[in-house]
Formats: C-alpha cells, structure tokens, sequence
C-alpha cells in the first residue's frame, strides 16, 4: 500500500473514531491527538511567519522609521475616542487568545480596542547599553537578536512567547532576579501613549512618579509603545551545579545561602516532594569542558525538569556547561512541566527525536481551542499560580503549598525587592529578598476545591506580605487586592492623568469574574 493510500486510511479512521466518541470527549480527554495532528504544525508556521517577519524588518531597517508613525496612528485612534464622547474604556486590540495567560479577558468584547502593531527592536545602543524595543517584541526574539551581538538582558524570564509589555505591565522573574530585581527593575524608560492622546517619556528621573507606577499596572494608566531595557555582556555558556538536597528546613537554607551570594549568576529550585528538592546555581562563563557539554535545548533532549530529576534519583551532584541561550530556555520545550499534561508521552525518547522539532505547541493556540469543556475542567483541577514571598517565610510557604495545594513539582526563584514606590515593594524601607513559587499542574490534594483552595492560599500569601502573579487566577475582593498592593500612588496618578473614564482599574481586569 502506498503511503498516501496508508496516510487516507489512518486519517479516516481517526475520524470515525473521534465521530464514535465525539469531539468534545476526544479534546478533554485525549486533547493529545488534536495538539499532535493539528496545534504543533499550526505552531511551526506561527513561528516561522514572526521569524522571518522579525529578519525582514530589521534587514530593511523599517522598524524605527516605522515606530513614530505606528504610535501616531495609536494616538489618533485614542482621539478618535475622545471626539466619540469617551463611552467604553480603552483597552489594547491583541486578541486575549494570543496572550500567555491562562485565562482571556471578557472586556475585549466591551471595550474600545485599541490597535497596536508594535513588534520590532528599534535600537541596540551599545555604548549605553541599553536596547530599545516595542511592546510586543519577545524573549524568544530578543535574546535571537542580542547573543550574536555579544549582548544580552540582565533578566530573561522563561518562556519564548512573554512579551516585552506584559512583562512590564505585568511582571517577570528569572533565575538571575537574586542580582537584578524582577524585569521592571532591568528597565531605564518607558514610552506611553495617555489617556489623551499625548506621548510622553518616563524614567527614574522624569515623570518618576509614572515610571514607578507602570508595572503591575496592566495597561491601565496608559498604552505603552516603547521601553528601554539594560543590557550586559553576553557568555557562550552556564556552568551549572546541580545539588540534591533533603529534609525541607535544609532545602530552605540551601536556597537562601545560595540566593544571597552575588558570586552566583543564577540560582534555582526544583522541589520535587515536601522533603526533596534540587538547587541549581550557574555562573557565566567562556570556557567550558566539551565532555560536560549539554545543549539541552536540542528538539531530543530530555525535558529539562526530568533531566534535573536525575541527580534527585541517583543522590549525586554534578556539572554541565550550557549554551546561555539554551538555558535561557531551558524550560520552553515543556512549557515547564505542563506539557506532560497534554502530551503525556511527549519525554519519551522516540517521540523527542520523530517529533520534539515541533514542540511545544504555541500556549496561544492552547487558549484558542480549548473550548468551554476543557476551560472549566482545567478551573476545577488546574493550578497555575506564582506566589512572590519573602525568604524568610520560604519554609512556612512550601508547607502551605502542600497542604492546600500539593502540586509538584514547585518552582523556586529568589529575587531582590528594593524599596522603590509603586505597587509592589518591601514591607520595611531596604530591598529585601523574596522567592517566586511556582505551582503548575493537577492538584493532589484531596477534595481539592479551586475557589476555596486558593482563597486560603491567597490569604496567607497576604499574611506575610507577599503578591500574587497577575496573569493567574485571582479570587480576591477588591479590599483584598488593595491590601496586598500598595494602590497609593497607582490611585493618585489615575486622579491627576484622568484615567479613570479611559482605563479600568487593575483590578477590574485582572479579577477572577473579569477572565473565562
């Protein structure tokens, strides 16, 4: 039988056997077919497009004589509200679909979309050290344009697809943030389109008030068209240690000896029980030994999380070089380790080297084809949450992840939290150093309730002052919310810059009845 004749006939009876069991049976519990037939090809002519888009203009050197024109069209269409008589709030017009979020806003559907085409790096100053970028620019892209360059950024949060913007308006973490504080603090300036219509420039020493006020703010003071970004000199490689610990008080102050040495260009956890956890420090570097070589970001390679277990199972420490781009990366592949949920066969050593090429399916085109099934199942037994809290209270913040939650692994990334104005900073007046947990994944926990669960989670997190991750879901009331963050001078600007009728407040797009 030829092979045409061989691909018609398994394709025909896929189709008689998702007919058989229906379509809505087959997307939630074998979604696997669909994401393997249709979502991982669709993801690869996604990428290819942005790639060649990205090469195209900055061959052709369109973007920064382009950029002033796109943010006058992004100020006329803010006027054009404001002759309309300022009805509908404004909200950026990127569909919620292509966004990193679990959830999609329902205001997109009431607000005045505003249109903002902007994707390009405009500018790479290296005497200043500084790249100037557009919002919607990537990490994936960013790092492709800057490490041949010999440049990179001081904080580069995981996953390819976060964008420049959401991680401003929002926020971001990678294991170098113990150095350089989350992405906000890595920025110089910002570039804004207000509420009328006007563009205006801030940075710490001009319009202060508002450089400080942007992030965590999630596009409600303003449309932001632009930002600055620190740059330092990129490594060819990682030198990673990886050590397994025991017993969570050691687990906690390994991390926290680790985290406070400087000498560290990067620290990390992987918690894999109460009692087992493996820490990772890595240092930048030129040299490597070719034996201890691993280009883990090779389509066949093991799964980073897994490949960490290893040292976890075999009770032994070990180094290995990293290219600094792989590790930048290192857990795109598996979008973590949600993509063991999806494809649950997607580590096994065939289907990395017949299909990981493809992999990972676009987190977009997840949200887009999930439908109403999946989303509510995905709400009632699927947790992903960052909780930001202090490093002292890491060892009471595990203990309740496992009992409210018992989701592993969890993801621990320390970072620096100076005392700046804004939403989010130290309860005391110095920088002060906090640890991101991470828990994604299927709850374990018996009877497991997602509103409740998380309401208890979200209370304790507020009991040590700490913060929620934005792009999660959020449960809180609003007194809550504005107990957690610091609304002074977020309130105080959306007075004076006349926010109120153009923008919600943050909560009111952010908040658990304001996403599906």
């Amino acid at each position: 039988m030829s092979p045409v004749w061989s691909l018609g006939a398994g394709l025909l009876l896929l189709l008689l056997w998702v007919r058989h069991r229906g379509l809505e049976a087959v997307l939630v519990h074998h979604r696997w077919v669909f994401v393997c037939l249709f979502l991982l090809p669709l993801s690869i002519l996604f990428d290819v497009y942005y790639q060649l888009r990205a090469w195209a203009v900055w061959r052709l050197h369109s973007a920064p004589r382009q950029h002033a024109q796109r943010v006058r069209h992004i100020q006329a269409q803010v006027r054009e509200w404001k002759n309309e008589g300022s009805k509908r709030y404004m909200c950026t017009g990127r569909p919620g679909w292509l966004t990193v979020s679990l959830r999609v806003g329902k205001y997109k559907k009431i607000h005045k979309n505003i249109m903002i085409n902007l994707m390009d790096v405009l500018e790479v100053d290296s005497e200043r050290q500084v790249v100037r970028v557009e919002p919607l620019v990537t990490m994936g892209q960013l790092t492709a344009h800057l490490n041949p360059m010999g440049w990179t950024i001081p904080v580069v949060p995981e996953l390819d697809d976060l964008t420049v913007g959401g991680l401003i308006m929002g926020t971001g973490i990678e294991s170098s943030s113990h150095i350089y504080g989350l992405f906000q603090h890595t920025c110089v300036a910002y570039e804004l389109v207000l509420a009328d219509g006007s563009l205006v420039r801030c940075t710490p020493t001009e319009n202060s008030d508002l450089f400080y006020a942007v992030p965590w703010s999630c596009g409600t003071l303003g449309f932001l068209v632009a930002a600055e970004i620190k740059m330092i000199p990129a490594k060819k490689y990682v030198k990673i240690h990886y050590e397994p610990v025991r017993g969570l008080q050691k687990i906690c102050e390994k991390f926290t000896e680790e985290s406070k040495k400087k000498e560290n260009s990067f620290v990390e956890g992987l918690v894999y029980s109460l009692e087992e956890a493996v820490i990772m420090t890595g240092v930048l570097t030129d040299e490597a030994e070719q034996s201890k070589v691993n280009r883990i970001g090779n389509y066949y390679k093991p799964w980073f999380f897994k490949h960490v277990e290893k040292y976890l199972k075999a009770d032994r420490t070990g180094i290995e070089y990293i290219p600094s781009r792989h590790y930048y990366h290192r857990h795109t592949r598996s979008i973590f380790w949600e993509l063991q949920d999806i494809i649950p066969f997607g580590n096994n050593p065939v289907f990395r080297y017949l299909f990981g090429w493809m992999v990972p399916p676009k987190i977009s085109l997840l949200k887009l084809t999930q439908g109403e099934a999946i989303r509510k199942l995905y709400e009632q037994h699927h947790v992903v949450q960052d909780m930001l809290v202090p490093m002292k209270s890491l060892e009471k913040s595990i203990q309740t992840f496992h009992a409210d939650l018992h989701v592993y692994p969890l993801w621990l990334c320390p970072f620096i939290l100076p005392n700046n104005p804004g939403m989010v900073h130290p309860k005391g007046d110095e920088a002060e150093l906090y640890v991101d947990i991470g828990a994604y994944g299927e709850p374990k926990r018996k009877q497991f309730e997602a509103r409740a669960s998380m309401r208890q989670m979200e209370k304790f997190v507020r009991s040590v002052h700490g913060f929620q991750m934005l792009y999660a879901d959020c449960y809180m009331t609003r007194e809550e919310f504005w107990d957690m963050f610091d609304g002074s001078l977020y309130h105080k600007l959306r007075e004076q810059m006349n926010c109120k009728d153009a923008f919600p407040e943050v909560y009111d797009k952010i908040c658990k009845a304001a996403r599906h």
